[in-house]
């Protein structure tokens, strides 16, 4: 009975060191916002011109790489541009088109970093804010 209850407690302990180790793993990362927001127009079905309003944030694990992606901004910037100026306007409206349109970004702009930098760097891209008309 001691033997299984000793069992248990290292179990419990080693489970709750591990989960202590992946906090402090994701501790690391860090954010990018491309600061103004991103507003650019799409291919819209309307006489009326159709836009897009996003917040963009770059994921990255090493807060380091914060500085290439920051000197890098312009370039990052007039691609997320061009994406989403090339976009339909049902895939703008869809959730299923913004999620293809986010990856399509995350793509690129990694692409980009790593042609620039020798490695891609970004962990991941996330729309924060997402408008459109």
């Amino acid at each position: 009975m001691i033997k299984w209850l000793t069992a248990g407690l290292l179990l419990l302990s080693s489970g709750l060191c591990s989960a202590a180790e992946e906090e402090a793993a994701l501790a690391d990362y860090a954010y990018y916002g491309f600061e103004p927001e991103i507003v650019t127009n799409y291919i819209s079905n309307r006489k009326k011109l159709g836009f897009v309003k996003l917040s963009v944030e770059l994921m990255v694990k090493d807060p380091e790489d914060l500085i290439a992606i920051e000197h890098h901004d312009p370039l990052l910037r007039a691609a997320i541009v061009e994406i989403l100026g090339n976009q339909p306007e049902a895939k703008i409206k869809s959730l299923t088109g913004r999620e293809e349109i986010r990856r399509e970004c995350y793509d690129m702009v990694n692409r980009l970093m790593e042609q620039e930098t020798g490695r891609p760097m970004i962990v991941n891209l996330l729309f924060t804010t997402y408008l459109y008309d």
